[in-house]
């Protein structure tokens, strides 16, 4: 259970944080770095869920999607351990699995493409595609941390920092398939825009 008694602590004025096993960690490392932008993929999500112009089956599947990447958002600042105190929350193979499930589903029925789509739509579909982008800085940050720390878990008592779950980089790069699927459904095909490359304007 999370409580959350005061939003306001003072405790990273110097530049610091702690990572969610209590270990410090500068405001710059790459594991901050790398869920702050799967936070920020998440807040845009939820501007999209706001507009109200996603279809139920969608917005279904994008509400797990915004819990899973609060879990996700705390696998990467919860370095790998080999004998954690307590069982850390991880995303795992199923949670990907799913994804690609509804990349199929809602993939399916949409037309093959022929060149790049533009971004844009109506609202809605335009912040998916917004969230689609910024979900790849996610992935790419969170590539960098992984790059960094490895993936190897590491005994609790050691000086290093564990390292990262490969499954979360994978997750993120399924999530930025299923929102560029979502922004072309949520659009509707007959009104896309194709990317028109140089030589043929």
């Amino acid at each position: 259970m999370v409580v959350l008694n005061r939003i306001y602590t003072r405790t990273g004025d110097g530049g610091e944080t702690r990572l969610s096993d209590m270990s410090v960690a500068r405001k710059t490392d790459l594991r901050v770095q790398a869920y702050g932008d799967v936070d920020e993929t998440n807040s845009v999500i939820g501007v999209a869920l706001a507009t109200g112009g996603i279809d139920e089956p969608i917005a279904r599947a994008l509400a797990v999607v915004q819990n899973e990447l609060f879990d996700l958002g705390a696998d990467l600042s919860n370095p790998l351990r080999a004998d954690p105190k307590y069982p850390p929350l991880r995303i795992e193979q199923a949670s990907v699995d799913r994804l690609e499930g509804w990349c199929d589903e809602f993939g399916d029925p949409l037309p093959k493409l022929r060149s790049f789509i533009l971004p844009g739509g109506n609202p809605a579909g335009a912040q998916l595609h917004l969230a689609r982008t910024i979900c790849r800085r996610a992935e790419r940050s969170a590539w960098l941390a992984l790059e960094a720390y490895g993936t190897d878990e590491v005994p609790a008592d050691d000086d290093r920092p564990g390292g990262v779950n490969p499954i979360a980089v994978t997750y993120l790069n399924r999530l930025s398939d299923l929102l560029f699927i979502a922004s072309r459904a949520v659009n509707g095909t007959d009104d896309e825009v194709l990317w028109v490359p140089g030589g043929d304007r």
